[in-house]
């Protein structure tokens, strides 16, 4: 199998967790710190064996630190979800990180209204 072939399926594959992990977040997991969280992009490696889920918190509030901890807290059992849904034969081994992009593309649209309003 060629590289780039590798490479297109890890992306399906990733592609294919970040959905069930949003609905898992969604409906199964019950910590109240993860009640906040959105699922922006997976990365897995060309091997399917890993994969780091990058989240955002959509509640400005909320401290990233806590709901870190609460994914963190919740791995074995949406681990043992993804593997009920997922019809593979191997399902990545998770890990969770803050997605820093996510909090730049709200700074950048507070900045564009603040512009907005001083023209308006």
């Amino acid at each position: 199998m060629s590289r780039s072939q590798e490479y297109r399926r890890a992306d399906r594959v990733g592609e294919l967790i970040r959905q069930e992990l949003a609905e898992i977040l969604l409906k199964e997991v019950k910590d109240p710190r993860v009640g906040t969280v959105t699922i922006t992009r997976v990365k897995v490696t060309d091997d399917l064996r890993q994969a780091k889920v990058y989240f955002g918190v959509l509640d400005r509030t909320t401290q990233v630190e806590e709901v870190a901890q609460g994914l963190e807290k919740a791995t074995g059992h949406i681990h043992r979800l993804l593997g009920k849904r997922l019809r593979m034969r191997i399902i990545p081994r998770l890990s969770f990180s803050f997605d820093r992009n996510l909090d730049y593309s709200f700074h950048i649209s507070r900045i564009l209204r603040d512009i907005e309003a001083d023209e308006g």
